[in-house]
């Protein structure tokens, strides 16, 4: 047991982190906040029976301070000495589960307030109906009295501070965190406690450790060359590495608004948890000003003065972790444990735009080497560049600005006074610009990709080929085509390139030339796009990464050949080179995507500025936000005081494991689609002509397991069926989890006729393709069962409870296309009718998109007409990861 010196109660582990950070005593909070002000290390105890296993802490003796051991890889191949304990805190929930709140109502009617969208007006309209507050027992009134409850009684965030700035004549204001409580929210927060990552670490696919894993930040080599930095001028640092991200976002339809957000993540937390807008994993640290600043004439006078409000503002929040990069500063993490922590600037996460306004280069240039803009489109690897020297160039501030100018000039940078980044202790600026998915691969490459394809094969081409794909689970459809497509999203982009590389499939170049060049760029293109974004990475997918990029290297003067292009002298092709180099540092793309960001916008900028009255908006939306974050930390207080959360602090690491093919669970309906559905019924609706000899042919098979093929004929020939209708279903399902908690379905099948909806309105039949165990692609006719009263009669022994009718397609070409690398399958035929089957619904893996062979487009083909229509197909690789690990 350990006491709290503020009310000299006792607590058991991990109790006392909480009750100092979430307690109402006076005692207690003073202590909190001493503890928060505390900036240097103190050499401390460490309690070996409460190390985590994700260094060798339990080496340091349990009586004496933290040792000097150097760092070097363990048997666990993490850092020894990182993520040292300095001491052990413990604790336990405080009284009174609604407190400050009178009781349940009173709580749950002020997070209803607060987190379900009601303005003030309406809680305070709702309020004052007579009776209501007796009634539920409320302690407020009104809305600002629950605002003044909630500011004044519940534990938070750190607040958001407003600094004046006067630029260009225009008084502005920045909102803004201090960064060095923020950290320590999510360090410290025990939700994360059983997540969080204390210590690089070295993972492989072998055990002769020839071939690496990159997935997590901390699997990365930068954390390892950080921690071995800090370890060896003293030993027992955790490293905090932060993810700094911004992008600009408009407020409004009418672009008139617009807002700067500054976000805050640190790659201790894993990546998965950080994605979460649920989890409250990354943070909101500030508002930078925007302003046209239209006083300044000068554009480029203009341009430069908003370029050092943005460094001016990011330096001010960076400020403090200047001093405790390197030196480091006490730490308490969610499960009770002192560390002495090194916050480091890790990456910064934002567009193009973004990364040449952070690394001070010019538009048009790469942010990260020294590549020519008349050679970006060049197979090449250029030296990168270099943080050093340009510190240098802008030290020489201070020798008179025409110098300061030129040697910006000559160095290929803009003249900012200070760049925030100057100062920054163990950073590499021009290292930590990392990929981004969403703006350089699919609104950039794919973009592009998709304009080419569109001049190539004309519009009315490509949307006649969009008309004439087949459903599936993971294809949407775009009815009208995608020649006609404007301000397409990130998800749309993502959409497209699931079927973009069928549509230039037999496709007629003009001149006569050879589609060859065109299908190999295009699918290097989405191969590149496809791997680029693997949750896990080993050495030998970032090799076929680079192997991908050389063959688009190999085949792109097509699109220069064919007069779709000038020149591919683009950043965002240029910058796929930086893929490998990015995610051996850092971790795999989705450690640092701007996706994130977006969606961060939402919740920390678009819903706050709607909760606004449109004045002073930013001093409104900081205290909504704080609000926000108070009520979701008390959600999560009283949900743990109520279902007794564990107090183990061992970490719980996250699979690392290389993409594989995932695991699915059949979930079917309890009840039929259909109750019954008679033979004939079958036959001419659902297209199962063969049904009644498939299905003798199949009980046959299940009742003589080891008969030849003639008995079984004979056997077949023989079975009378002593029912004429079955009951069916329209759909199969996959989930990601054999239990409904935490179940997700990931694939499904869906069979059904023509039909009418509730409005009368025609529902085009669908019978969707299937993979079965062998690799055999089928389509599926009908799903049914055996009625439940005769099942005994017809089978000897116990048969599979759903039953399939299936089409079958020919077996998989023995190798794939040389060109587009997809295989070809078409309908088997036995005497001018399609072989058919019964099978077990457990023999179906999943869904499988088809990809017709397209030569000039039938005009009657569309999407629900052409596995009817067309003969021969080509199996989708990119469909969905699955089918792309199987087939791509």
């Amino acid at each position: 047991m350990i006491r709290c010196p503020g009310c000299d109660r006792g607590f058991t582990r991990c109790g006392l982190s909480q009750h100092i950070s979430k307690t109402r005593r006076r005692g207690c909070q003073n202590l909190h906040q001493s503890l928060q002000t505390l900036t240097a290390f103190r050499p401390a105890q460490v309690a070996s029976s409460l190390a985590p296993n994700t260094g060798p802490d339990s080496r340091h003796a349990a009586d004496g301070p933290i040792g000097d051991e150097s760092g070097s890889e363990d048997e666990n191949n993490s850092t020894e000495g990182s993520g040292s304990e300095l001491s052990s805190q413990q604790g336990d929930s405080a009284n009174g589960v609604w407190a400050p709140f009178r009781s349940q109502c009173d709580w749950e009617f002020a997070r209803w307030a607060k987190m379900c969208g009601a303005t003030a007006t309406a809680v305070t309209a709702l309020l004052a109906i007579p009776e209501l507050v007796n009634k539920l027992g409320l302690s407020y009134r009104t809305s600002v009295e629950l605002n003044n409850l909630i500011d004044k009684a519940l534990p938070g965030r750190p607040s958001f501070q407003c600094e004046n700035l006067t630029i260009g004549g225009e008084d502005l204001q920045f909102h803004y965190r201090d960064i060095v409580p923020c950290i320590r929210a999510l360090f410290g927060n025990p939700e994360f406690a059983h997540e969080l990552v204390f210590a690089p670490e070295r993972h492989y696919t072998d055990a002769e450790r020839t071939c690496r894993i990159y997935s997590e930040m901390h699997t990365g080599d930068w954390w390892w060359s950080v921690q071995t930095s800090l370890e060896a001028r003293n030993a027992g640092a955790t490293v905090i590495p932060l993810i700094i991200s911004s992008d600009k976002t408009q407020l409004t339809h009418f672009r008139d608004k617009e807002a700067y957000p500054i976000y805050l993540g640190i790659g201790n937390i894993p990546k998965g948890t950080r994605r979460k807008p649920s989890r409250s994993a990354q943070m909101l640290i500030g508002y930078i000003p925007t302003t046209k600043l239209t006083s300044i004439t000068s554009h480029a006078a203009r341009r430069r003065a908003l370029a050092n409000l943005f460094h001016s503002c990011m330096a001010k929040v960076l400020e403090p972790i200047h001093a405790y990069g390197e030196i480091g500063l006490a730490m308490l993490s969610g499960d009770g444990t002192w560390r002495r922590c090194h916050p480091v600037f890790a990456t910064f996460v934002g567009d193009y735009p973004e990364q040449v306004l952070v690394t001070c280069t010019y538009r048009g240039r790469c942010p990260k080497c020294l590549v020519p803009a008349n050679q970006l489109g060049n197979y090449t690897h250029f030296p990168a560049r270099n943080h050093v020297d340009a510190i240098d160039t802008y030290i020489s501030a201070g020798e008179g600005i025409r110098q300061f100018r030129a040697a910006c000039r000559k160095a290929g940078l803009k003249s900012i006074f200070r760049p925030f980044w100057s100062a920054l202790p163990l950073v590499d600026i021009f290292i930590s610009i990392t990929p981004d998915v969403l703006h350089q691969l699919l609104q950039g490459v794919v973009k592009r990709l998709t304009a080419w394809l569109t001049t190539i094969l004309g519009a009315a081409e490509v949307d006649a080929r969009c008309r004439s794909l087949p459903p599936n689970h993971h294809v949407s459809l775009f009815p009208n085509g995608i020649a006609s497509l404007s301000q397409i999203s990130g998800k749309q982009h993502k959409d497209i390139c699931r079927f973009l590389l069928g549509l230039v499939l037999n496709v007629a170049l003009p001149g006569g030339q050879l589609p060859s060049r065109l299908i190999r760029a295009a699918r290097a293109l989405l191969d590149f796009v496809y791997l680029a974004q693997y949750p896990s990475h080993t050495s030998k997918t970032l090799q076929r990464l680079e192997d991908c990029l050389a063959r688009f290297h190999e085949n792109k003067d097509i699109f220069i050949d064919l007069g779709v292009c000038e020149h591919l002298n683009l950043p965002k092709i240029h910058s796929m080179l930086h893929y490998r180099s990015s995610i051996t540092l850092f971790g795999t793309t989705d450690n640092y995507n701007t996706e994130q960001s977006e969606r961060l916008h939402i919740d920390f900028t678009k819903d706050a500025y709607r909760a606004t009255n449109r004045k002073d908006e930013y001093t409104q939306m900081t205290a909504w936000l704080e609000r926000r974050e108070k009520i979701r930390i008390h959600t999560a207080f009283i949900e743990w005081q109520q279902q007794c959360y564990p107090t183990s602090s061992s970490t719980l690491m996250t699979s690392t494991r290389p993409p594989q093919v995932g695991m699915r669970y059949l979930k079917m309906t309890q009840h039929p689609t259909v109750k019954a559905v008679t033979f004939d019924e079958l036959a001419a609706s659902y297209g199962a002509v063969d049904f009644q000899d498939a299905l003798a042919d199949f009980i046959a098979l299940v009742n003589y397991p080891g008969a030849s093929v003639a008995t079984l004929r004979t056997r077949a020939a023989d079975t009378l069926l002593p029912f004429r209708s079955v009951p069916v279903f329209h759909r199969i399902k996959y989930s990601s989890s054999e239990t409904s908690e935490d179940s997700e379905i990931v694939d499904s099948a869906v069979i059904r006729p023509e039909q009418k909806d509730a409005r009368g309105c025609t529902v085009p039949q669908r019978f969707d393709t299937v993979l079965v165990r062998g690799n055999r692609i089928a389509q599926v006719r009908v799903v049914f069962q055996i009625p439940t009263k005769v099942v005994h009669d017809v089978f000897f022994h116990d048969a599979p409870t759903h039953l399939a009718y299936v089409e079958w397609f020919s077996p998989l070409s023995p190798t794939p296309d040389i060109n587009h690398l997809m295989y070809k399958v078409s309908r088997l035929m036995d005497g001018g009718r399609r072989r058919a089957a019964v099978i077990p619904v457990g023999s179906i893996i999943g869904s499988v998109h088809l990809i017709p062979r397209f030569g000039p487009v039938t005009p009657d083909w569309n999407s629900f007409s052409v596995l009817e229509q067309c003969s021969i197909f080509y199996v989708n690789s990119f469909s969905d990861q699955d089918n792309y690990l199987r087939f791509g």
